[in-house]
């Protein structure tokens, strides 16, 4: 979020936030940009004044998320079970997978992009994860020979498969807590 910004328009940024995370939640990327001003309480014209575009507003929301997520993995690192923390670390990444399916080529751009702000919010996920992962393998409780990007991978193909299983919410959950037995020695 910009800096300068005043009171008010900080407090607009964050309920836009907020109701694109909601909405895209329940539609999809392609939610209505309509609907998403309409549940932050502001015009359309305030939505484009903060994200003069939906690839703007989803790079937002992306970055916000993979820094959360890179500050919970290092929170995590405290945790006394290094498998716990990597599974519950998992179950957070895949929960925000379903999220962000079907993203426009031009975010997923800027994710390949090295000098996005969104790849440099992503890598630093990524190396956040890697050190819970490294920690988990030191321990013996995960296999030498997992790569980060394939638990990321992983994570995005359980919560696909939660996604295919309404009516079990647990489904993402339980298909990680068994991933993880797999991983193990």
């Amino acid at each position: 979020m910009p800096e300068a910004l005043r009171a008010d328009a900080r407090h607009n940024h964050d309920q836009l936030l907020t109701a694109a995370r909601a909405a895209f939640a329940e539609h999809g990327t392609e939610a209505s940009l309509r609907d998403i001003a309409r549940r932050a309480g502001v015009g359309i014209g305030t939505l484009y004044r903060h994200f003069p575009t939906r690839e703007a507003l989803l790079q937002a929301l992306m970055r916000d998320r993979f820094d959360a997520l890179g500050r919970r993995a290092a929170g995590l690192l405290a945790e006394p079970s290094p498998r716990d923390a990597l599974l519950t670390w998992l179950a957070e990444v895949a929960a925000g997978s379903a999220t962000y399916r079907g993203l426009p080529e031009s975010v997923m751009a800027a994710l390949r992009d090295e000098s996005s702000e969104l790849h440099a919010s992503c890598a630093a996920m990524r190396a956040a994860g890697s050190r819970l992962l490294e920690r988990a393998q030191a321990q013996g409780a995960v296999r030498a020979d997992i790569t980060t990007e394939e638990l990321l991978a992983l994570a995005a193909g359980v919560a696909w498969a939660g996604e295919q299983s309404p009516g079990h919410p647990q489904m993402a959950q339980r298909l990680l807590s068994l991933a993880m037995t797999g991983l193990a020695h």
